[in-house]
């Protein structure tokens, strides 16, 4: 009996014991996983940028402000920073097509990813 004892509260200690490694290492991998960023202040990215003009894009697109080929000669989509002299730094998605005038669509964002324009003259 007393043998029995000790067999089972070995194996409760042990169940307990791999059930903290896994809560312990768990823990660990999302602290590490958010990365070294912090929370305030972050930079607005390219990615960010082009993903928020694509979806900008479309809504422009379905309620029709972009009319005919915009919807199927689309070609390119760019995105590249850009300051003026006195401004702060603006983040500009720039959509292309093959036909039709104008060839190119603008949307602008701020470097803390606020809409602040678009163009639809192509330049």
């Amino acid at each position: 009996m007393n043998m029995l004892l000790k067999s089972y509260i070995t194996s409760k200690c042990f169940t307990i014991f791999i059930i903290l490694i896994l809560i312990i290492s768990l823990t660990i991998s999302l602290t590490f996983a958010h990365g070294p960023k912090s929370h305030g202040g972050s930079e607005f990215s390219a990615l960010q940028a082009a993903k928020k003009g694509i979806t900008l894009y479309d809504r422009l697109v379905a309620s029709g402000k972009l009319k005919g080929p915009w919807e199927t000669d689309l070609t390119n989509i760019e995105v590249f920073s850009r300051q003026k002299r006195s401004q702060k730094r603006e983040l500009v998605v720039k959509f292309s097509r093959t036909k039709g005038e104008p060839q190119s669509v603008y949307i602008f964002f701020t470097d803390k990813g606020e809409y602040s324009g678009s163009n639809f003259t192509g330049t």
